[in-house]
């Protein structure tokens, strides 16, 4: 019993932290970065959408580099599932989401994609070697430099929108403040030691109730890294953002299966578990599937509004898949 306490309260420190550092690292990243001159759009389009797959991505490849690939690949895939369910679920309840046409046409076929292509990489041999981590970087890296050169053709003014949604993090290019720096280092080293604690008791906990490190990875790791994208979520919907609600949702799975399954097979290229290929990944790009085949009957410059029920059915489909992995 007293083991179950220490570990589970490392779980939920290291967590804590997590989503503490987390926002005070990309802060002061994106602060930084501003004072070097890169562009508000550059900055829009990859610190900001690292922002909340940070957490997955430290964790995974603490994981990985400790030769936890159950935590590590788990994590990655269970909170796709999560964001899919749990973060998209609880958000077309709180109201019906409305998703636009360029989330609906490019973003949804270009996350498919993706999870197709990391399929064929997980699924060839059971090993996600360093040479699969590669090439799933090097595509994250081709996305993100797609997703800029579309947004750079369709709106001269892009730079602009996206500073003034980032207004509270930026500063003159003139100066950098003392406090933009302390937030860039403290975050990133409480990020990793926050990390470390979180696999360290996930590890535990598994150790102690005889269960894989897989099973922790999909289920209290997974939905605790998901924590950011549900806050990111609900924080759109009140401000009539409803399309960044679900852009969060999808850009984030996106950086899971491409940069966070990369960073884990160059980090500690390891065999993992056949469990992921044939339960959990199916149901994964199984949700993107119906969710693109539900949509894709709306006309390619109209939006799509998803009704409520549709959120009570993704989250009875989270809890029944957290119950199915936790007592199979």
């Amino acid at each position: 019993m007293e083991q179950v306490i220490i570990f589970g309260g490392a779980v939920v420190m290291g967590l804590a932290l997590l989503a503490w550092s987390s926002d005070r690292f990309v802060d002061g990243a994106s602060g930084v970065a501003a004072f070097l001159g890169i562009s508000p759009l550059v900055i829009g389009l990859t610190i900001v959408a690292f922002s909340t797959s940070a957490p997955e991505m430290i964790v995974s490849a603490i994981a990985a580099w400790e030769g936890n690939n159950g935590i590590a690949i788990g994590n990655a895939v269970g909170s796709n599932i999560a964001n899919m369910t749990l973060v998209l679920g609880v958000s077309v309840l709180l109201v019906q989401l409305t998703v636009g046409p360029q989330t609906l046409h490019r973003e949804t076929p270009l996350l498919l994609l993706a999870m197709l292509f990391a399929l064929g990489i997980l699924a060839w041999d059971d090993v996600l070697s360093r040479l699969d981590g590669l090439l799933l970087m090097t595509a994250m890296i081709l996305v993100i430099g797609f997703t800029v050169y579309k947004a750079q053709q369709q709106s001269g003014n892009i730079d602009k929108i996206v500073s003034e949604q980032q207004e509270d993090v930026q500063h003159p290019q003139a100066k950098v403040s003392c406090q933009l720096i302390w937030w860039l280092i403290s975050g990133l080293v409480v990020l990793l030691a926050s990390a470390k604690l979180l696999v360290w008791g996930a590890v535990g906990i598994a150790e102690v109730f005889g269960v894989s490190d897989l099973v922790i990875g999909l289920t209290i790791v997974a939905v605790g890294t998901s924590l950011p994208e549900l806050a990111a979520s609900v924080s759109a919907i009140k401000k009539g953002e409803h399309d960044m609600a679900v852009g969060n949702v999808i850009g984030s799975s996106l950086f899971n299966i491409l940069a966070v399954l990369g960073i884990v097979g160059i980090v500690g290229p390891n065999p993992f578990n056949h469990a992921v290929v044939v339960r959990d990944y199916p149901l994964m790009i199984g949700l993107v599937i119906i969710f693109y085949l539900l949509t894709r009957r709306v006309p390619r410059y109209q939006s799509f509004t998803m009704p409520r029920w549709i959120g009570g059915v993704l989250l009875l489909v989270f809890f029944v898949y957290q119950a199915v992995v936790l007592f199979n």
